[in-house]
């Protein structure tokens, strides 16, 4: 549990709302994994400080739901670029078992604790890359990058294509509409890129999904 049996009970409530508001079933097998996930990620936050949220019902929304609101885009063999604590791979490969997730970090102690959640859970369509993105040659590309915090648009692009099979997209988490980030990707004209205002249940703040495919390739769910 994370916390005592009350405060279990309200974390379990708040993510079923919140489940139920994004489309998805608000019980089921995955949301016992994801609240195991959110203790693991509470236990070793305080030795490995790997979130700057400290609050369970904080990590509901701003780790598991705002993770979640992408999966309608996500397909296939995906690479979470830049993972940290598991964000948003973790909570997609949870819910989406025919997901192929590859974890990406270059800080240790990150790839330590998602080792540990992946063999906790027996999160078997799950993996992981002790490498950065710019450095990392995979035997297979991937169909899905999804990127939740890694600079501007265009250093992501530069950083990450390599890893994108020809029919492959890219979902990137941001904030209020990113006006200048997308005119750079538009004029490039590498990339077709589609912004999605998505609503985070409980996230009293502006959420855009980026969908970028390349121009030859519709960015539709």
């Amino acid at each position: 549990m994370v916390a005592g049996d009350s405060s279990a009970a309200r974390l379990r409530r708040q993510l079923a709302h919140g489940l139920k508001a994004l489309g998805l079933p608000a019980t089921s097998p995955g949301n016992d994994k994801l609240l195991r996930y959110l203790g693991l990620l509470e236990k070793w936050n305080s030795a490995y400080n790997l979130t700057a949220i400290r609050d369970p019902a904080d990590m509901v929304t701003r780790h598991l739901l705002d993770s979640l609101v992408g999966l309608p885009w996500v397909r296939g063999r995906v690479a979470d670029i830049g993972s940290g604590a598991g964000c948003p791979g973790i909570a997609l490969a949870i819910m989406n078992p025919e997901l192929a997730v590859t974890l990406l970090d270059s800080n240790g102690k990150r790839i330590r604790f998602l080792r540990h959640v992946i063999a906790s859970l027996g999160l078997n369509n799950v993996d992981v890359a002790h490498t950065r993105a710019e450095d990392y040659r995979p035997g297979q590309k991937f169909d899905t990058l999804v990127v939740r915090a890694f600079g501007t648009l265009s250093e992501m692009l530069a950083a990450t294509v390599h890893l994108l099979t020809a029919q492959g997209r890219i979902v990137a988490w941001k904030g209020s509409y990113p006006t200048a980030e997308m005119s750079a990707v538009r004029s490039a004209g590498e990339f077709r890129c589609i912004a999605h205002r998505v609503i985070v249940p409980g996230l009293c703040a502006e959420r855009h999904l980026l969908v970028m495919t390349s121009p030859q390739h519709s960015a539709a769910k």
